[in-house]
């Protein structure tokens, strides 16, 4: 197994550990950052969701400029991708940082392109790697769950809520990038019309 596929699993195995976090807050306490207070255990699922987002730009980066692409690796990749961002999003929506609708379309979104490349494989036999949209919107989601976690920090002083622009600016591209996707396999419906 290659360095970026050992990249993607690593951070599937991550998942467990910020769920863990998250569900039993077994930290107390928190902090001052910038005038915002943090606790321990948000602190702590940040940083595991950090690590596991910094794997997904370098297990790209890595199989790229390697010639290391595989069809394990488009496959994996964004699956461990929208397992990450839709446990985080969920916890959100937990923790009250997330609307539930905002999160809904997203993971609807994530839904509808899963089963799309399954017909595409199903019919073509190719795995479809993601393209440049889906990638802003992998991009700004991780960004906007960062900041939500750590409740808007640096932006919290100066009362910008930078945390929720990020999050609806993820579901402007989570929406683009869906209907991106659709627009551009279309031939695999034209049996259906």
């Amino acid at each position: 197994m290659n360095l970026p596929n050992k990249l993607t699993i690593f951070r599937i195995i991550l998942i467990p550990f910020f769920i863990l976090i998250l569900a039993v807050p077994i930290l107390s306490g928190s902090t001052v950052v910038a005038g915002t207070v943090i606790s321990y255990t948000r602190w702590l699922a940040a940083l595991i969701f950090i690590v596991a987002s910094a794997t997904d730009f370098l297990d790209g980066q890595i199989a790229r400029r390697r010639h290391l692409v595989t069809n394990f690796g488009k496959f994996a990749d964004p699956m461990a991708d929208k397992m990450l961002v839709m446990t985080a999003f969920i916890f959100l929506v937990e923790l009250n940082e997330a609307p539930a609708w905002v999160i809904t379309i997203i993971v609807c979104r994530e839904l509808a392109v899963t089963g799309l490349r399954l017909i595409i494989v199903e019919n073509d036999g190719k795995v479809v790697a993601a393209a440049w949209p889906g990638k802003i919107k992998t991009t700004t989601q991780m960004l906007a769950i960062i900041f939500l976690l750590l409740n808007n920090i640096f932006f919290d002083a100066i009362n910008f809520p930078f945390a929720q622009v990020m999050l609806y600016i993820c579901l402007f591209f989570t929406i683009y990038s869906g209907i991106d996707y659709f627009v551009q396999n279309r031939s695999v419906f034209a049996d259906s019309f």
